[in-house]
């Protein structure tokens, strides 16, 4: 996995035709925000929002937060919005409706020309896939490893739900939400999402119950479409103090052992071996990217 990609624990969804949301969103205390062009805007406002993106973006950058932007996968707008997205001020773009890898490297080669044309650093624009039919299943590890600025994957409950005839419930989305992080993992890219759907908010305790089991299954941050959602991911997706406390003990203990030529030491009544060290690794590190 590519250790320099930012880990977003929650990223809100801003859409990016409404000044008050806008103008309000630096204070919602996401790690990220994105500038949506694509399901939040009815048509007949797409072209108001695309030319507003690079104002918008500033805006909510303003309390140091990173700004992504989900465009639309219609290719009658994709261009538009590349023009629009392809900017310094946007980290990453969001691609909704991926179906294969070759919808991934089509984008990416046009974002390799306007980074080029426009003196950005190349691979400045990062990826995420979203994942929204059942069709698209078969290809996740083709689509995992379709680019390198893709960051990471995350499965669109409520479009997926429709495509597979089911209700976006824990029991239904576990299953695919699995398959999807299986894929990151194989191909080195941030497994995003939680098992439920995005539309609970309200029910707080439901919400963190979705995300204790995201963070279970390897998850490492999701996308919001409210601040509740947003407080309970900041929360659960950071390693709790004691946790980042017996990381830190358990990596000590493991230098010793190795100091004294043992490949394996008892810490707390548990056989620490490699894996055991390396999870412990990752705590820290999701901790780090965190605190940046």
């Amino acid at each position: 996995m590519n250790r320099s990609w930012p880990i977003w624990r929650s990223m809100l969804f801003v859409p990016a035709h409404v000044e008050k949301f806008v103008a309000a969103a630096h204070t919602r205390g996401a790690d990220a925000y994105i500038l949506d062009l694509e399901d939040s805007v009815p048509p007949a406002e797409k072209a108001a929002a695309r030319e507003s993106i690079a104002r918008s973006a500033a805006r909510v950058a303003q309390s140091g937060a990173a700004v992504l932007a989900r465009i639309n996968g219609d290719t009658a707008l994709l261009g538009d919005d590349l023009q629009a997205t392809v900017i310094a001020g946007i980290r990453a773009l969001m691609l909704p409706k991926i179906s294969s890898g070759d919808d991934v490297r089509a984008i990416d080669a046009q974002i390799g020309e306007l980074e080029a044309r426009r003196r950005l650093a190349p691979g400045h624009t990062l990826l995420i896939a979203q994942i929204e039919h059942v069709g698209a299943l078969p290809r996740l590890d083709e689509i995992a490893a379709s680019s390198n600025r893709l960051m990471g994957m995350i499965l669109g409950s409520e479009d997926f739900s429709v495509s597979a005839g089911m209700e976006p419930t824990l029991e239904a989305l576990y299953g695919p939400n699995q398959q999807m992080l299986f894929a990151c993992r194989r191909a080195g890219i941030l497994p995003f999402g939680f098992p439920g759907s995005i539309g609970v908010f309200r029910d707080v305790e439901q919400l963190r119950l979705l995300i204790r089991r995201a963070r279970e299954m390897g998850f490492v941050g999701s996308y919001a479409i409210h601040p509740n959602q947003v407080m309970v991911m900041n929360e659960l997706f950071l390693p709790a103090a004691d946790e980042v406390d017996h990381a830190r003990e358990l990596l000590a203990g493991w230098d010793t052992a190795l100091a004294q030529g043992q490949g394996a030491f008892e810490f707390r009544g548990r056989m620490v071996d490699p894996p055991v060290v390396a999870r412990a690794q990752e705590v820290l590190r999701r901790f780090a990217a965190a605190a940046r």
